[in-house]
């Protein structure tokens, strides 16, 4: 029987990986088997809090350790400073077992034996600490990103707006009603003892709050494919496209593919919905999701939605939603790892690569049809800025209207959404 590997140092692993090389946490989570919820909360926890552990590494360390060993010493400091459900004795030990086992680990246990029994000893008066250190180190987001919002949103929205991104996200359902009744799900959720909340943002759509600690695929109806997993801000987008049945409909990037299907639902399984996707894992993910909402009657393609004529060929929509890949500022709760890649340079080349989709899907626009251009992200240059100027360059668009939610306000992530229509 295979021995089952220390769970802080699965998490070390993950964490030194991005430190090094900023890969994505969540595919290496993804691989996971024993104790995933721990692990996840750990590698999470100090993806989110990297400036305050950051912090505390340059207090209370002369020099700075090599990243597998920065890693460790970061995944204890959080356990003891932000996990109040792990003993303090288990939290130490483990970590420093962790760290033994590589070149010179024994010594560098010994200095995280230190540090962490330090954090021990000191709690308090850290944690009174750092609640006079600047906003950006204590609420842990880039200075960068604090800057730019300030002057966007004002000082208030942008306080609120960090410490909106460093509570937990909750896990939402949308109800799929053409499956199921609403009051019906609802009452299968509480023969299950699961009480669900109603998000306040449901109107056409109903979005419902699952209780923490309830495992997703074990919901009722996961199976028949009475509900996915959807925030409420996805609707903003489907909202302004209002698909109709009978029409020609393009989703140019679905996966996951919650708003096609709730594109699919507004059309009633008539006219055509093409749910686009370039990559393998993606389209592996929309053909399972329409096979779980007994989708049948969607077509799924595999093409670049920079050159979607190479799969559509002289196609034309009446409507198409372009989700396009963005900065994520509005889903920093739900990626925290996104905060530390936004910079000048990435935000030149992601707007650069949102015009080139734009471009090229409008072309496949009918006379008189619409795109809707959609963003998870809060910064004016993927959002309002880049839409005006885009109008601007096509004079044979014109804008008809945008709306956008902000996390603090809505109570869901952040998206903008932009309704435009050829003349």
């Amino acid at each position: 029987m295979q021995k089952k590997k220390n769970s802080r140092l699965v998490a070390a692993e993950i964490i030194s990986q991005w430190l090094e090389d900023q890969s994505f946490p969540d595919r290496a989570l993804a691989q996971v088997q024993h104790d995933h919820a721990f692990v996840l909360e750990l590698v999470n926890g100090v993806v989110r809090n990297r400036l305050i552990l950051q912090w505390l590494e340059n207090k209370w360390l002369k020099n700075e350790p090599q990243p597998f060993f920065k890693a460790v010493l970061w995944v204890g400091l959080y356990q003891m400073l932000f996990m109040d459900n792990v003993e303090e004795y288990a939290a130490i030990n483990e970590t420093v077992n962790a760290a033994k086992g590589r070149p010179n680990g024994d010594g560098v246990a010994k200095m995280i034996n230190a540090v962490l029994r330090r954090a021990q000893r000191e709690k308090v008066g850290t944690l009174e600490n750092l609640t006079r250190q600047p906003a950006y180190i204590r609420l842990s987001h880039p200075k960068f990103l604090m800057d730019r919002w300030t002057k966007q949103y004002g000082e208030a929205d942008t306080l609120e707006l960090a410490e909106w991104n460093n509570a937990p996200p909750a896990t939402i359902l949308r109800i799929e009603q053409s499956a199921i009744d609403a009051a019906e799900f609802i009452d299968k959720l509480r023969e299950d003892d699961i009480e669900p909340l109603m998000h306040p943002y449901s109107d056409k759509e109903i979005f419902l709050i699952l209780p923490r600690g309830v495992a997703v695929r074990k919901v009722p109806g996961y199976e028949e494919g009475w509900f996915t997993i959807q925030d409420p801000a996805t609707s903003v987008s489907v909202d302004l496209l209002a698909p109709r049945p009978g029409e020609a409909v393009l989703d140019a990037r679905a996966a996951p593919g919650g708003k096609t299907a709730m594109m699919a639902g507004r059309m009633k399984g008539r006219g055509e919905l093409v749910a686009m996707d370039l990559h393998d894992d993606r389209l592996d993910v929309l053909k399972e999701n329409q096979k779980r909402l007994k989708l049948d009657w969607i077509e799924l393609a595999q093409g670049d939605a920079r050159h979607p004529e190479t799969s559509l060929g002289e196609r034309k929509f009446d409507a198409i939603l372009l989700d396009v890949p963005c900065l994520n500022t509005g889903v920093l709760k739900r990626r925290a790892d996104a905060r530390w890649r936004v910079d000048a340079e990435r935000i030149a080349s992601i707007t650069k690569t949102q015009n080139e989709i734009l471009d090229a899907c409008a072309r496949l626009l009918k006379d008189k049809g619409r795109i809707v251009y959609s963003t998870c992200s809060l910064e004016a240059e993927e959002n309002e800025d880049l839409v005006s100027k885009w109008i601007a360059r096509h004079p044979d668009f014109r804008l008809v209207k945008t709306s956008k939610a902000f996390p603090p306000d809505s109570g869901t992530d952040g998206a903008f959404a932009a309704l435009l229509r050829r003349k």
